[in-house]
């Protein structure tokens, strides 16, 4: 059995979702994960954000906004009067849910609760769709087997025991179509996999059925080996090994949500990223395959912090690193890059919600300088210590580009550097005309 899961562009009007059956086999037995429609859950957070300030009159005026969409969407959808007054029916059902939280007292609980309407619109409107074309499917509720424990994190054994009954009770349905994203938290409220979590979910079913494949669709062609908004020329990658996929994610490739390889990875089932728009192109095949002395990809990430902490107690000292990263630990910020010498340590973070009170703890450990608006360079491929030849032909290509800090050996995958974000455009590039051209 395999998964499929469409993103919000693939879903984003009513002619792109009507030719998912080009893609999507009714003869195979598959369950088809869909985002919301691109768009919604912005307007939905929106809304959320609404509520939260107390400006009803905006959150009215927005779901007003976005309802209006939706009934120009199903008249699009439907060509049977029937089908299209149903699914005027559950578009009423969804938006008079979010209008009534004008009359609640309104937390985060709630706004959780206003996002995941996005992903139940959607399915429940292509699940209807397919009824009206007479295709056989099956409307998977993902707040029923989706869950995350009290550390935010998917239990995949809860996923597998509570998908599998609804899987065996339509031994004839071959499409089930479930939600991505959503899920339910430990407290059993409603809650989500953080955005670009439908990947994720996509995943974690695949691990928790022991799917033959996982397949994601987007407007892309796979992942490639460079930012294709930056420079010219990129190539998709044919195949990569699940490590060199998941540190190209986290790195940067915006096509894969960064935790979505590693359910998969658990049970060796392999990973497609395929575009809706090019069917037939190959993509990327990610497996526990991996090609040898060769590198990848390139990818960046903006955004980052660096912090130095200069003090002389480190030199000689032990327990002083564990005493740093607990200040991080206290204020869950991760942690992304680690450099150290003999009286000094730098790390980046992407997360500054508590910079101030991190730093101001940090200066009790010495001198501490933070340098913004930097960015991550990685270079992605098979960079083991047996390969020869690689550091120096990645260091040649950015000489001329001022590092803040470098990265290496924690992965055989990954070679990282800090620059300031304004040398970014030109470190890939000159990268890529090096490393592929």
């Amino acid at each position: 059995m395999k998964v499929l899961k469409f993103g919000g562009t693939s879903v984003g009007s009513p002619e792109r979702m009507k030719k998912l059956l080009d893609i999507i086999n009714p003869n195979e037995r598959q369950i088809v994960v869909l985002s919301a429609v691109s768009g919604t859950t912005n307007s939905l957070v929106e809304i959320g954000q609404a509520y939260l300030a107390s400006d009803k009159p905006k959150a009215n005026l927005l779901i007003k906004t976005l309802k209006d969409k939706y009934e120009v969407f199903i008249t699009e959808l439907f060509a049977n009067t029937a089908y299209r007054e149903q699914a005027k029916e559950i578009i009423d059902y969804h938006f008079d849910l979010l209008y009534a939280f004008s009359n609640d007292l309104f937390t985060t609980i709630e706004d959780k609760v206003i996002v995941a309407q996005g992903e139940l619109l959607s399915t429940t409107l292509y699940h209807v769709y397919l009824k009206e074309i007479g295709v056989p499917s099956v409307l998977l509720p993902a707040l029923d087997f989706m869950k995350i424990d009290a550390d935010n994190e998917p239990i995949v054994d809860y996923i597998t025991d509570h998908i599998q009954p609804f899987l065996d009770a339509a031994p004839d349905i071959n499409l089930f179509i479930t939600q991505g994203y959503i899920c339910r938290n430990s407290f059993g409220e409603i809650d989500n996999l953080r955005r670009g979590g439908s990947d994720y979910t996509a995943s974690l079913i695949g691990a928790g059925i022991r799917s033959e494949e996982v397949q994601i669709w987007t407007d892309i062609d796979g992942m490639h080996n460079n930012d294709p908004r930056i420079v010219k020329g990129t190539k998709p990658i044919a195949n990569l090994s699940f490590d060199e996929a998941a540190e190209l994610a986290y790195f940067g490739a915006k096509i894969l949500h960064p935790q979505s390889v590693f359910p998969a990875q658990k049970y060796k089932i392999p990973v497609r990223l395929l575009n809706t728009m090019e069917p037939k192109a190959f993509g990327t095949l990610i497996s526990s395959e991996s090609e040898k002395g060769k590198i990848k990809s390139i990818a960046a990430k903006d955004g980052i912090t660096a912090i130095k902490i200069h003090s002389s107690r480190m030199l000689l000292a032990y327990g002083f690193l564990r005493r740093v990263f607990e200040v991080f630990e206290r204020y869950k910020t991760p942690i992304d890059m680690i450099t150290t010498s003999e009286v000094a340590v730098s790390v980046t973070i992407d997360e500054t919600k508590y910079l101030g009170e991190i730093t101001k703890e940090l200066s009790d450990f010495g001198v501490v300088e933070v340098d913004v608006n930097q960015t991550i360079v990685c270079v992605v491929g098979d960079l083991s210590a047996d390969s020869h030849g690689f550091g120096a032909r990645i260091l040649d290509s950015i000489k001329h580009i001022p590092l803040r800090m470098i990265s290496y050996g924690g992965s055989e995958h990954n070679v990282s550097f800090l620059i300031k974000t304004e040398d970014k455009v030109e470190a890939l590039r000159s990268l890529h005309n090096r490393l592929f051209e």
